[in-house]
């Protein structure tokens, strides 16, 4: 979440209104039906918002911007945090830990490969014996 200083200098998308609504959607990956839908309105409907041909009633901008995980100023003004950064955050946690995971496993075979190499060695010896 931006801290309130940082919403005046991040500078707002410039997207419409639709161009908003739909790239939300999609970042949640959501069909316009599937948001028609959770919303309790008919297709054509988030088409239409989507499209700029239409714009949602308050009471129904306040409801989107609760289903699409973004701030109502976002939706209305491009002014906030976009949904790209929350999917961006979560890839980059997602990608961290399976990095974490691949380190620890990459010493864990590191120190194998050592006690085998310890255990060839001993094992040689015996046999020149």
């Amino acid at each position: 979440m931006m801290a309130a200083a940082d919403l005046i200098v991040a500078p707002p998308d410039y997207d419409t209104l639709g161009g908003r609504i739909s790239r939300a959607r999609d970042a949640l990956d959501l069909t316009s039906s599937q948001l028609a839908r959770r919303l309790g309105v008919k297709t054509e409907t988030v088409q239409a918002w989507e499209t700029d041909r239409s714009e949602p009633r308050a009471n129904r901008v306040t409801m989107l911007a609760g289903v699409l995980g973004v701030s109502p100023t976002w939706l209305l003004n491009g002014i906030g945090e976009s949904p790209a950064v929350h999917v961006v955050n979560s890839e980059l946690k997602v990608l961290s830990e399976q990095l974490s995971k691949l380190k620890r496993a990459h010493a864990a075979m590191g120190l194998m490969i050592d006690s085998i190499a310890a255990e060839t060695e001993r094992v040689s010896r015996q046999i020149e014996k």
